[in-house]
Protein backbone atom coordinates (compact mmCIF):
# COMPACT_ATOMS: atom_id res chain seq x y z
CA UNK A 1 0.00 0.00 0.00
CA UNK A 2 3.04 2.20 1.34
CA UNK A 3 5.56 2.96 -1.49
CA UNK A 4 8.27 5.46 0.12
CA UNK A 5 9.95 7.33 -2.72
CA UNK A 6 13.85 7.40 -3.52
CA UNK A 7 15.54 9.62 -0.98
CA UNK A 8 18.85 8.76 -1.60
CA UNK A 9 21.71 11.69 -2.33
CA UNK A 10 24.10 11.48 -4.62
CA UNK A 11 27.76 11.09 -3.74
CA UNK A 12 28.42 12.92 -7.07
CA UNK A 13 26.58 16.02 -6.56
CA UNK A 14 28.34 18.91 -5.93
CA UNK A 15 27.20 20.11 -2.15
CA UNK A 16 28.07 23.51 -0.60
CA UNK A 17 29.36 23.13 2.97
CA UNK A 18 27.20 23.25 5.99
CA UNK A 19 28.91 26.85 7.15
CA UNK A 20 28.81 28.00 3.36
CA UNK A 21 24.72 27.23 3.80
CA UNK A 22 24.47 28.90 6.45
CA UNK A 23 26.20 31.98 5.78
CA UNK A 24 24.39 31.98 2.17
CA UNK A 25 21.12 31.48 3.88
CA UNK A 26 21.66 34.67 5.48
CA UNK A 27 21.24 32.31 9.23
CA UNK A 28 23.36 33.72 12.36
CA UNK A 29 26.38 30.69 12.78
CA UNK A 30 25.53 31.18 16.50
CA UNK A 31 21.84 30.46 16.81
CA UNK A 32 22.33 26.78 14.45
CA UNK A 33 22.14 24.08 16.85
CA UNK A 34 21.55 21.03 14.31
CA UNK A 35 22.13 20.24 10.70
CA UNK A 36 20.96 17.70 8.67
CA UNK A 37 21.24 16.59 5.13
CA UNK A 38 18.32 15.32 3.27
CA UNK A 39 16.48 14.50 -0.58
CA UNK A 40 13.34 16.61 -0.34
CA UNK A 41 11.52 16.18 -3.51
CA UNK A 42 14.21 14.89 -5.60
CA UNK A 43 16.41 17.97 -4.52
CA UNK A 44 19.16 17.80 -1.55
CA UNK A 45 18.83 20.32 1.43
CA UNK A 46 20.18 20.96 4.41
CA UNK A 47 17.53 21.14 7.44
CA UNK A 48 19.06 23.44 9.47
CA UNK A 49 17.87 24.34 13.05
CA UNK A 50 18.15 27.66 14.42
CA UNK A 51 17.22 29.27 17.57
CA UNK A 52 14.30 26.82 18.30
CA UNK A 53 13.02 27.25 14.26
CA UNK A 54 13.90 25.27 11.07
CA UNK A 55 14.63 26.35 7.56
CA UNK A 56 15.60 23.89 4.67
CA UNK A 57 18.06 25.47 2.66
CA UNK A 58 19.17 24.07 -0.93
CA UNK A 59 22.31 21.95 -0.86
CA UNK A 60 23.75 23.24 -4.21
CA UNK A 61 22.96 27.46 -4.29
CA UNK A 62 22.33 27.89 -0.43
CA UNK A 63 19.01 29.32 -1.36
CA UNK A 64 15.96 28.94 1.18
CA UNK A 65 13.50 26.64 0.41
CA UNK A 66 10.22 27.39 1.49
CA UNK A 67 7.65 24.74 3.30
CA UNK A 68 5.71 22.18 1.50
CA UNK A 69 3.00 23.87 -0.48
CA UNK A 70 -0.35 21.96 -1.19
CA UNK A 71 0.23 21.34 -4.06
CA UNK A 72 3.54 19.55 -3.88
CA UNK A 73 2.23 18.10 -0.44
CA UNK A 74 -0.54 15.95 -2.47
CA UNK A 75 1.60 14.73 -5.10
CA UNK A 76 4.57 13.49 -2.75
CA UNK A 77 1.84 12.08 -0.82
CA UNK A 78 0.69 10.24 -4.45
CA UNK A 79 3.92 8.91 -4.85
CA UNK A 80 3.88 7.14 -1.24
CA UNK A 81 0.22 5.87 -1.82
CA UNK A 82 -0.30 3.56 -4.76
CA UNK A 83 -3.42 1.77 -4.68
CA UNK A 84 -5.38 5.02 -5.18
CA UNK A 85 -4.30 8.17 -6.00
CA UNK A 86 -7.42 10.20 -5.83
CA UNK A 87 -7.55 12.44 -3.19
CA UNK A 88 -10.84 13.53 -1.33
CA UNK A 89 -9.54 15.95 1.09
CA UNK A 90 -6.44 17.71 1.59
CA UNK A 91 -6.41 20.15 5.80
CA UNK A 92 -3.46 22.34 6.90
CA UNK A 93 -2.92 20.66 10.13
CA UNK A 94 -1.70 23.40 13.18
CA UNK A 95 -2.40 23.66 16.63
CA UNK A 96 -5.24 25.20 16.30
CA UNK A 97 -7.54 22.65 14.52
CA UNK A 98 -5.41 19.75 16.21
CA UNK A 99 -8.60 18.13 17.95
CA UNK A 100 -9.95 17.35 14.24
CA UNK A 101 -6.88 15.24 13.85
CA UNK A 102 -5.95 13.80 17.10
CA UNK A 103 -4.52 10.73 14.87
CA UNK A 104 -1.14 12.69 14.06
CA UNK A 105 -0.50 14.05 18.20
CA UNK A 106 2.89 14.19 18.88
CA UNK A 107 3.86 15.01 15.38
CA UNK A 108 6.07 17.88 13.72
CA UNK A 109 3.56 20.69 12.63
CA UNK A 110 2.61 22.44 10.46
CA UNK A 111 1.69 19.31 8.45
CA UNK A 112 -0.74 18.39 5.25
CA UNK A 113 -3.11 15.49 6.02
CA UNK A 114 -3.91 14.00 2.41
CA UNK A 115 -7.25 11.79 2.88
CA UNK A 116 -7.44 9.59 -0.23
CA UNK A 117 -10.36 7.78 -1.72
CA UNK A 118 -9.77 4.06 -0.31
CA UNK A 119 -11.88 1.22 1.80
CA UNK A 120 -9.03 1.99 4.08
CA UNK A 121 -9.94 5.68 4.38
CA UNK A 122 -6.30 6.25 4.45
CA UNK A 123 -4.93 9.54 5.57
CA UNK A 124 -1.33 10.59 5.08
CA UNK A 125 0.48 12.93 6.93
CA UNK A 126 3.60 15.38 5.29
CA UNK A 127 5.51 17.69 7.31
CA UNK A 128 5.31 21.13 5.70
CA UNK A 129 8.20 22.44 6.99
CA UNK A 130 10.54 19.34 6.70
CA UNK A 131 9.48 18.16 3.96
CA UNK A 132 8.94 14.08 4.41
CA UNK A 133 6.32 11.81 5.21
CA UNK A 134 5.44 11.58 8.58
CA UNK A 135 2.58 9.13 9.19
CA UNK A 136 -0.48 6.78 7.64
CA UNK A 137 -3.21 6.72 9.40
CA UNK A 138 -6.35 4.07 8.41
CA UNK A 139 -9.34 2.59 10.05
CA UNK A 140 -7.53 -0.42 11.56
CA UNK A 141 -5.35 2.00 12.94
CA UNK A 142 -7.95 4.13 14.08
CA UNK A 143 -9.82 0.52 15.97
CA UNK A 144 -6.74 -0.09 17.85
CA UNK A 145 -6.40 3.52 19.07
CA UNK A 146 -9.71 3.56 20.45
CA UNK A 147 -9.08 0.14 22.21
CA UNK A 148 -6.19 1.70 23.54
CA UNK A 149 -7.78 4.60 24.46
CA UNK A 150 -10.47 2.70 26.74
CA UNK A 151 -7.22 0.81 28.17
CA UNK A 152 -5.66 3.32 29.35
CA UNK A 153 -8.72 5.77 30.28
CA UNK A 154 -7.26 8.26 28.81
CA UNK A 155 -9.76 10.25 26.73
CA UNK A 156 -7.98 13.10 25.74
CA UNK A 157 -4.76 12.81 24.80
CA UNK A 158 -5.00 8.99 24.70
CA UNK A 159 -1.21 8.52 25.48
CA UNK A 160 -1.12 9.27 29.52
CA UNK A 161 -1.25 6.04 31.59
CA UNK A 162 -0.84 8.37 34.65
CA UNK A 163 -4.15 10.23 34.88
CA UNK A 164 -6.26 10.06 37.59
CA UNK A 165 -9.18 7.93 36.43
CA UNK A 166 -6.78 5.08 35.76
CA UNK A 167 -5.21 5.34 39.19
CA UNK A 168 -7.96 6.19 40.72
CA UNK A 169 -9.28 2.54 39.25
CA UNK A 170 -5.89 0.84 40.24
CA UNK A 171 -6.85 1.78 44.03
CA UNK A 172 -9.62 0.80 43.98
CA UNK A 173 -9.19 -2.56 42.20
CA UNK A 174 -6.17 -2.76 44.82
CA UNK A 175 -9.02 -1.82 47.90
CA UNK A 176 -10.75 -4.44 46.51
CA UNK A 177 -8.65 -7.15 47.20
CA UNK A 178 -7.12 -6.14 50.37
CA UNK A 179 -11.36 -6.36 51.38
CA UNK A 180 -11.76 -9.59 49.72
CA UNK A 181 -8.32 -11.10 52.31
CA UNK A 182 -10.36 -9.10 54.87
CA UNK A 183 -13.56 -10.78 54.65
CA UNK A 184 -11.85 -14.47 53.81
CA UNK A 185 -9.66 -14.00 57.55
CA UNK A 186 -13.20 -12.68 59.42
CA UNK A 187 -15.19 -15.69 57.83
CA UNK A 188 -12.51 -18.42 57.90
CA UNK A 189 -14.05 -21.42 60.32
CA UNK A 190 -10.73 -22.85 60.49
CA UNK A 191 -8.56 -19.55 61.66
CA UNK A 192 -11.15 -18.84 64.59
CA UNK A 193 -10.53 -22.20 65.60
CA UNK A 194 -6.72 -21.60 65.59
CA UNK A 195 -6.85 -18.13 67.11
CA UNK A 196 -9.17 -19.41 69.81
CA UNK A 197 -7.11 -22.33 70.96
CA UNK A 198 -3.87 -20.43 70.72
CA UNK A 199 -2.66 -23.02 68.09
CA UNK A 200 -0.82 -23.00 64.98
CA UNK A 201 -1.98 -25.94 63.70
CA UNK A 202 -4.49 -26.37 61.27
CA UNK A 203 -7.66 -27.88 62.28
CA UNK A 204 -9.86 -29.57 59.51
Amino acid sequence: MVNFPNTNISVRDSLLSPNEAVKKAGLNQEKVSRIHLANVLGKTVYRIYADSSLVMVNAKTGQIRPPLNKEEAVNFAKEIFKPNNDVVKVAYVTKENMQDHYQYRENPLPAWAVTFKHPSKSVLYISANLGRFEKIRNGQWRLFDWLWMLHVMDYNTRDNINNWILRSFSILGLLTILSGFTLFYQSSRTLRRIKKKGSYNLIF
